[in-house]
This record gives structure tokens, sequence and C-alpha cells, in this order.
């Protein structure tokens, strides 16, 4: 009796905190593999710069899929939020602050659409925002004029532009300030879902929608605002990609879709929670960004990272999903 007990405990323990227990195993790991360069300063400095724009992008899917929908639409959104912004600087000559502004309001259309075929039309989330990530992706495209915005550049009709990207912009893709967004991001969310009146009723919808409309909660609403901070986020990744790089290069956001919906999923295991939470987001990108480096400074091919990552994603929702059952 006493060993099923300590089985049914440890077993709890790990369903619980596996990602936790798993980032540690591999902090050691690798620290004792190469006890001189990879638990230093610098590369955990590294690993927490290389996840910042990956989490906020995936903080805007962790909400989505609070009230249990899923927006495919980032990546593409990230994208168009980088070539506007960089156009504002350099093809329009604005500061900082008003590009921002008007970066943010454009972007938001993004979430109009998504609300509107999601809320009013009633297609399912995952084909609406499919729906949209083409669009938009192709919206960034034709703006940009099909390449790269940066400095000195030559537009299509010839005209040599002469704007600047500011130095104060590109501090925001720098360390320590990148961090810190992504931190206080994340903080910021967990507080909103967790402890206030309006994440509540976000989980409650993703819960059981029909059980949250008859108790009263207006279910179109959170839905919709659900799209419209998913939308947010997935423009302030596309701004910390331009400010990182100090251009907007060609589909720059696409690249972070997979790694985003995959530490927001693997954060469904983060305390046994099962749900979409900020914590476990960062949790999850935290877990995919020490295996990335870890394994690069092991000389592990590239292209086989994705196997790594795919096989970390199964493991967590298949820990998930086995102790809900």
């Amino acid at each position: 009796m006493k060993a099923k007990i300590n089985t049914a405990g440890l077993m709890s323990i790990l369903t619980k905190w596996g990602i936790v227990i798993t980032i540690l195993f591999l902090l050691a790991l690798f620290g004792v593999l190469m006890p001189n360069t990879f638990l230093t300063v610098s590369n955990m400095t590294t690993i927490l710069r290389s996840i910042s724009i990956v989490t906020v992008i995936a903080i805007g899917v962790t909400i989505s899929l609070a009230v249990n929908g899923f927006d495919l639409s980032v990546g593409s959104t990230a994208t168009f939020s980088a070539s506007l912004i960089m156009t504002m600087f350099i093809w329009y000559e604005l500061s900082t602050i008003p590009s921002l502004i008007i970066t943010l309001i454009v972007i938001l259309s993004v979430a109009v659409i998504n609300s509107l075929l999601i809320v009013k039309f009633k297609v399912p989330d995952t084909l609406a925002t499919l729906a949209s990530m083409f669009i938009f992706q192709g919206v960034a495209m034709t703006y940009s004029g099909g390449g790269s915005v940066s400095q000195n550049m030559i537009r299509l009709n010839g005209v040599a532009t002469t704007g600047k990207v500011p130095a104060l912009f590109l501090k925001f893709g720098q360390a320590p300030w990148i961090i810190l967004i992504m931190l206080m991001i994340v903080i910021g969310v967990h507080i909103f879902l967790t402890y206030t009146k309006h994440g509540r009723y976000m989980y409650t919808v993703g819960g059981n929608i029909e059980a949250a409309r008859l108790s009263g909660i207006a279910v179109d609403k959170y839905r919709t605002l659900a799209y419209f901070m998913s939308t947010t986020f997935a423009a302030m990744g596309g701004i910390l990609i331009a400010a990182r790089v100090g251009s907007a290069q060609i589909n720059a956001g696409s690249g972070y879709l997979m790694p985003a919906v995959a530490a927001a999923y693997i954060g469904f295991s983060f305390g046994g929670l099962g749900k979409a939470n900020a914590i476990g987001t960062l949790a999850g990108a935290l877990l995919i960004g020490i295996l990335e480096n870890g394994l690069v400074m092991l000389s592990v091919p590239y292209y086989s990272l994705d196997i790594v990552k795919g096989l970390v994603l199964a493991v967590a929702l298949g820990s998930t999903y086995f102790r809900k059952k």
C-alpha cells in the first residue's frame, strides 16, 4: 500500500512539475557537458534574450487558448508589425512613440477580421485565423514591396530613403531591455488571467462556453477581447523582431509561429493546471530555449532541432492529457 501511495505521489509530482524538473535537469546536464561555457552569465543572458520574442508572441497564443480558441495568425501579424514600424522610421521619418502608436492601431485590423469571422460569422477559430494568416502575410509582403525594409533602401518607385531607425527603438531589442519587456508582459498577463474577474471569465468561457453563456457571461465579448489581446502581443513581438535586427525581413514572424505554439501548449502542464497560463508559457519557451542553446553548443545540426522540439511537445501534451483522463 505504501509503495502504491509513493508511486501515486511521484506521478503527481511529475505531471505537475515535470516541466520544471526537465529544465533543471537540462541545466545540470549541459552544465556538466560544457562546464566552462554553458552556465555562464553571458550564455544565460543569451538564452533569455533568444526566448523573449517567442514568449511575447506565445503569450498571444496563450490568451486565445484560454477561451478555447487558437490564433494561427500571430506569425503573419508579427511580420506585418515589423514591416509597418520600420517603414514608419525609414519611409516616413517618424520618431519612436508615434511609430509605435500607429503600428499598434493599424495591426488591430487583424483582430477585427479574426473577431468578425469567429464571433459574427461563427467560423471555427483555427480556420478563421488560418485565413487571416494568409491574408496578412500577403498584406505585409505587398506593403513592403516583396522585400526587406532597411536603412538606405531604394523603394520600388526608385526613390532613395533617408530615414533612420532611432537608437531608442533599437534598445528595445537589446538585453536587458528585451528581457525586462518579456517578463513584464508575462507577469501582467498572469495577474490578468489569474486574479481579475475578466481573466477568470475567459477561463470559464474556455472551459464550457454554453455554461458560461447560461451563467450570464458575455461570451462573444470575451472571445473578441481574447483575439484583440492576442493580436496586440503578436504585434509587440513583431516590433521586438524589428528592434533586434534593425530591419524588417521577409516573413520574419513566420518562424516564430511553431515555437510560440509549442511553448503555449507545453505550458499547459505547468503546476498541473491543465490549461493555458502565462507562467507555464514562459517555462515552455525557456525549456525550448535551453534545449536549442545546449544542442547548438554541442554542435548538433540545426535541422535536427525541430525533431527534439516536437518530441518535447509530444511528451508534454501526453502527460497533460493522460493526467486529465
